[in-house]
């Protein structure tokens, strides 16, 4: 079932036509790649949808629901969340604390609130710490829970932001190049990570310039070249087309 939807979506940016009448769709349960040359426009199609920049034309849709003109705080409340290429954390929390600063939604009560019924604050800090430590033992880190997250390797970082938009319900994740910089070892565990959010049914879109990862995670391509998509279809076909292998490998 496609969740995620983009109709004939243009962007242009002092005449350039950065995003040029695009339509995309992305598929619950699956892991669509966005691939291309630098300057094809894949950040622009994040920033889009996540609402920090407004479509000239077109019209950008979550199960049904018009996206533009929300703001990105309305849209993320919506379960479409972004991990970004800097990882966006709280450095010197621990790990665990970073991920329950995340379920702001669940966790609303104010001092008053606090001082008055500290018991029953107790028993949903409680819940939302075992809650937390399930999802970081989803990604392989329930282990270092208690670290700062400055003391993490830039991979197990990058597995952290990941758990994090977990933390906040988010259904569509929008990966942008989760990978690079990250060492082999680590490699292989965001790969799987990847794979999983799939198997449990998230839409999962990713940006990635590594083609290896593209053949072990993607389910679906596009190839984004000059703000248009030019080729799509299964990872083999894509990277296959004579046309993205001139444009993107320049074999």
């Amino acid at each position: 079932m496609t969740t995620l939807e983009l109709n004939n979506v243009t962007k242009i940016f002092g005449g350039v036509r950065a995003v040029d009448r695009i339509s995309l769709g992305f598929e619950q349960g699956k892991v669509t790649a966005l691939i291309g040359p630098n300057g094809a426009g894949k950040t622009t199609v994040f920033n889009l949808i996540n609402g920090f920049i407004r479509p000239d034309e077109g019209a950008i849709t979550f199960k049904g629901k018009n996206l533009v003109g929300l703001k990105p705080w309305e849209i993320a409340q919506l379960g479409i969340g972004r991990l970004f290429q800097d990882v966006r954390l709280f450095q010197r929390l621990k790990v665990v604390d970073n991920v329950m600063a995340a379920f702001n939604r669940y966790n609303r009560e104010g001092v008053l609130f606090s001082l008055i019924m500290p018991w029953k604050v107790a028993v949903q800090e409680r819940k939302l710490r075992e809650r937390a430590l399930a999802l970081l033992e989803f990604v392989g880190l329930a282990g270092d829970a208690e670290k700062l997250a400055d003391n993490l390797s830039y991979g197990q970082q990058k597995l952290l932001a990941i758990v994090r938009l977990l933390a906040n319900d988010s259904n569509v994740l929008l990966l942008d190049e989760p990978t690079a910089g990250v060492n082999p070892l680590m490699l292989k565990s965001i790969l799987e990570v990847i794979r999983k959010l799939g198997r449990e049914g998230k839409t999962v879109v990713v940006i990635e310039h590594n083609l290896n990862v593209i053949i072990e995670v993607a389910d679906w391509v596009y190839f984004m070249s000059n703000g248009q998509i030019t080729s799509f279809g299964l990872p083999q076909d894509v990277l296959g087309d004579p046309e993205v292998r001139r444009t993107y490998i320049g074999i």
